[in-house]
Parts: C-alpha cells; sequence; structure tokens
C-alpha cells in the first residue's frame, strides 16, 4: 500500500498539475460553456477513460520503454509541442475556448470519445505518467506495478471529481460570460499565451537518468 505521506505529497501534485492549464482544461471549458453541464461531464469521462489507459500503460512498463529510447522520447516531446503552437494559434486567430468546440452541436457519447483522445495526445498528462508518477513509488516496497496502479487510481478519481466540478461550474456561468463584450477574443490571447509557454517548458525538458 502507499504511505500516507507520500499519497498526501502526490495529492498536493497531482492538484497542482489540474489547476495548471493545458488541452484537457481548454476542451472541458469550451463545451462546458458552449453545451451545458452534460457535455462537461461528458469531457470528464474522457479524460477518466484516458487516464485509465495510461495508467495500465504505466504499470505494464509502456512508458519505461519508452522514457529509455531518447529519440522517441524527443520526438513525443516535440509532437507535444507543436501540438501545443497549433491550438495556441488556433485560440489566437479564433477567439479562444469558443473555437475549440466546433458547431453543430456534438452528442455527448462524440464529445466523450473526443475528449478521451485528446487527452491521450495530450503531452501535459503523457510526460506526467511517464516522467512523474514512477517517482511516487517505493521500490523497496515491492510489487511496483500494483504501486504505480494505486496512484494512477488515485489521480484518475481526483481529475474526473476536478473535471466535472469545474465543466459544472463553467455552465452555470456561460450565459453571463457569453454577454461580455470583447469576452472571446480577450480569453483567446490569454489561453494563446498560456498554451505558447507549455510549449516551450515541454521544448526545453530534459529526459530523466535511467537508474
Amino acid at each position: 500500500m502507499i504511505g500516507i505521506e507520500t499519497l498526501g505529497l502526490f495529492l498536493l501534485s497531482v492538484m497542482l498539475l489540474l489547476l495548471s492549464p493545458g488541452p484537457n482544461m481548454a476542451f472541458l471549458l469550451s463545451y462546458s460553456t458552449l453545451q451545458g453541464a452534460r457535455a462537461g461531464y461528458a469531457v470528464a469521462l474522457g479524460i477518466l477513460l484516458a487516464d485509465v489507459v495510461l495508467t495500465l500503460l504505466t504499470a505494464g512498463g509502456v512508458t519505461a520503454m519508452l522514457m529509455a529510447w531518447p529519440p522517441l522520447f524527443d520526438a513525443l516531446r516535440l509532437a507535444g509541442a507543436a501540438y501545443l503552437v497549433w491550438l495556441a494559434w488556433k485560440a489566437w486567430r479564433s477567439g479562444g475556448l469558443m473555437a475549440l468546440a466546433i458547431q453543430p452541436k456534438r452528442r455527448e457519447s462524440e464529445i466523450l470519445r473526443m475528449a478521451m483522445f485528446n487527452s491521450l495526445l495530450n503531452p501535459k498528462a503523457l510526460l506526467f505518467f511517464m516522467v512523474f508518477l514512477p517517482q511516487f513509488v517505493n521500490a523497496s516496497q515491492g510489487h511496483v506495478g500494483w504501486q504505480l496502479c494505486q496512484l494512477g487510481a488515485v489521480l484518475t478519481l481526483a481529475a474526473f471529481l476536478f473535471h466535472a466540478l469545474l465543466g459544472r461550474m463553467a455552465a452555470s456561468v456561460s450565459g453571463w460570460l457569453t454577454r461580455q463584450p470583447g469576452f472571446a477574443v480577450w480569453q483567446g490571447r490569454v489561453l494563446a499565451i498560456v498554451l505558447l509557454g507549455l510549449a516551450a517548458r515541454l521544448l526545453l525538458l530534459q529526459r530523466p537518468a535511467q537508474g
């Protein structure tokens, strides 16, 4: 079992991760604002499914193999940065979050699938599972794969509750936000700058040394 102290530190790290803007948050806020709370819940569930997949890949050693091969790590890092730059360009030109949810309205099942694939391609999520999650494993306790599953389960549940609540809040204020003059343009500029900052940080990320 994961120790209480380790679990507390891990939960704090997860909350800091969730609070930092990124593609998942942009996707969630866009559909919650445009299509209401049910769309937000669909996004939250799609992210949950992606987290389950990433947890299983990490526990099975797949992400460790990716980390051990520098060319693949660099390819993932560069592809992730390019993806963030593309999102920033789209947000800057098209008015921010509102542009990320393409009309006409989509069914919740379709939003769920899109959210899942968006999260699986999210470099922030991929690198968290590949780089950060294993740092909370105590190899001396054995059962490394089981420890990773426990940590992944905690992350998955915390992320689902956070995204569901955030989506509900966004839906509740969507009418007021969309009536504010210049909101979409201002929000789009801020989002674009944040995404460019994340892309720059990803480009500067170094592959951890393998022990």
